[in-house]
């Protein structure tokens, strides 16, 4: 039996915590600071159309998505949080005059004025909201703590500091954090191909005929294949697919996918039919399904 060191990766929103709780709280102060700073419109309004546009993605989530520079970053309908940053993304797009706001108030975009207003919105305010920590957490990172080949280590899009805020309240504050990781972070000019087990080489591979998988995620990629670096194996675990589990499970990591309430039935799929997929049907699971894994 091996008995190097296994780094297991946890998603942090949605898969340690969770996010449909606390979704409409933050939905909520999105649309306050919209109203107030960005597009200095009246709440009632933006509210209102907030809510037209969620109604209108998720009727059909394979049509809408979140678009970070041409690329599918994730589809509308992946994550409670995912579903939030996407009605946004939509709404501002879709409102010529919310679109202009948010232009002259973002002028020096990394991605563009748009994606940038949604990171801002997301980083900024799940930062202050109260964590609801699912009931298996805080007993599945003890004991993963505990073992002596394994190192849990929380990953991010969010940056560090709030989750390791979150941490200190369960007393896991040495456990590492991969923050600010851009799993959303697509760039077109990257050539870098990987090998499905039927669609042969490529960066972007068709799930169904409603939707693709684009791995084209450097920033992600280098952060994984750092870890790899020192450990005999990762493990990655989410409760989403395309921004935190495609990528890893198209480089031959194994990925865990935590079967929530709000986990669309293509994704599932996907992740059984692959070699180095496995849905998790409950977090609780986690350190038993790791321990065959190694």
């Amino acid at each position: 039996m091996s008995t190097g060191l296994v780094k297991v990766i946890l998603d942090y929103d949605g898969t340690l915590t969770a996010e449909e709780d606390q979704v409409g709280e933050l939905a909520e102060r999105s649309i306050g600071t919209l109203s107030r700073e960005i597009l200095k419109a009246p709440l009632s309004q933006v509210r209102d159309d907030y809510y037209r546009t969620r109604a209108m993605l998720l009727a059909q989530p394979h049509k809408y998505w979140w678009e970070v520079n041409g690329g599918v970053a994730s589809y509308s309908d992946e994550g409670a949080f995912i579903a939030n940053t996407t009605t946004i993304l939509i709404m501002l797009r879709t409102n010529p005059s919310y679109t202009q706001a948010v232009g002259d108030h973002f002028p020096e975009a990394e991605y563009d004025p748009i994606v940038d207003c949604s990171n801002y919105l997301f980083h900024k305010h799940t930062f202050d909201l109260e964590p609801h920590f699912r009931e298996a957490t805080e007993r599945v990172l003890g004991e993963l703590m505990a073992h002596p080949r394994l190192e849990p280590i929380i990953l991010s899009s969010s940056k560090g500091d709030k989750v390791r805020k979150n941490m200190r309240i369960l007393g896991f504050e040495q456990i590492r954090v991969l923050g600010d990781t851009r799993q959303y972070g697509i760039d077109p000019s990257w050539e870098r191909q990987f090998a499905h087990p039927e669609q042969g080489e490529g960066q972007i591979f068709r799930v169904d005929e409603e939707h693709t998988i684009d791995l084209r995620r450097p920033a992600y990629y280098n952060a994984l294949v750092k870890e790899m670096r020192d450990a005999e194996k990762l493990v990655v675990a989410a409760d989403t697919f395309s921004m935190p589990g495609a990528l890893p499970m198209m480089m031959g990591i194994p990925f865990l996918l935590l079967k929530t309430e709000y986990t669309p039935a293509w994704c599932e799929a996907y992740v059984r039919a692959h070699p180095y997929g496995e849905v998790l049907p409950d977090l609780g699971l986690l350190p038993e399904r790791v321990e065959a894994l190694i």
